[in-house]
């Protein structure tokens, strides 16, 4: 139940250390840029924004397609919220995580420390996580920009990571903002996010990372 979630964990907390990069007026090479991205992460305590997860169907030829809003706040609290479709919800504090589908009637819970279990995503999900050290990061090829002209970076993990093969980002070239990323699993299955209306610092309350159950609601652990 909550495998696609450990990926959900890892590839925002990784995806909100460059989703507030400054603009800058020239061209960064790729050291330059990880550092800015570090910088600003390091810096930041919180976001929000919407987003929309696409996945291209090999077999029908269609194209799934979720939309809500997430979000992030340090240490260890994210909370996703899709609106289309179906409605659900995943909340995640330093204790607990709630996934709630009303279509079901039912909220499964779990400890959080039992979702967490890579390294990596307990390091970035905990605000100390360090993009060099964890990936090896270049300039995606052949094409190190896409058709508006924003930067695409490839990360791969240097040690094995469940669920990642490989991770291409999408970076304003105006704005140096994170506006999408693909991920490849280890299976070649590609999974596309594109961020709109991005906030940060906003001063989330932490009350905003918590679930009460519906009244009726089944609750399920989840193992």
């Amino acid at each position: 139940m909550f495998r696609c979630q450990k990926t959900c964990i890892l590839i925002v907390a990784i995806a909100f250390m460059v989703i507030s990069t400054p603009s800058f007026s020239e061209p960064l090479d790729i050291e330059q840029l990880i550092a800015k991205v570090q910088e600003i992460y390091e810096k930041t305590g919180d976001l929000q924004a919407k987003f929309i997860h696409q996945v291209p169907l090999q077999l029908t030829g269609k194209t799934f397609t979720e939309e809500g809003t997430f979000y992030f706040k340090k240490p260890r609290m994210m909370l996703w919220e899709y609106t289309k479709p179906p409605l659900k919800k995943l909340v995640i504090n330093p204790e607990k995580t709630w996934f709630y589908i009303p279509e079901d009637n039912k909220v499964y819970v779990q400890d959080t420390k039992d979702i967490l279990t890579s390294q990596i995503a307990i390091r970035f999900f905990s605000g100390i996580g360090k993009l060099g050290e964890n990936f090896t990061i270049t300039y995606s090829t052949p094409q190190c920009r896409d058709e508006d002209g924003n930067y695409l970076l490839s990360l791969k993990p240097k040690e094995y990571e469940e669920g990642i093969q490989e991770l291409q980002l999408r970076v304003s070239r105006e704005s140096f903002y994170v506006i999408g990323y693909n991920l490849t699993d280890m299976y070649g299955n590609l999974n596309r996010y594109t961020f709109e209306n991005i906030k940060a610092n906003n001063s989330l309350p932490d009350g905003l990372f918590h679930f009460i159950p519906p009244p009726g609601v089944e609750i399920q652990e989840a193992f």
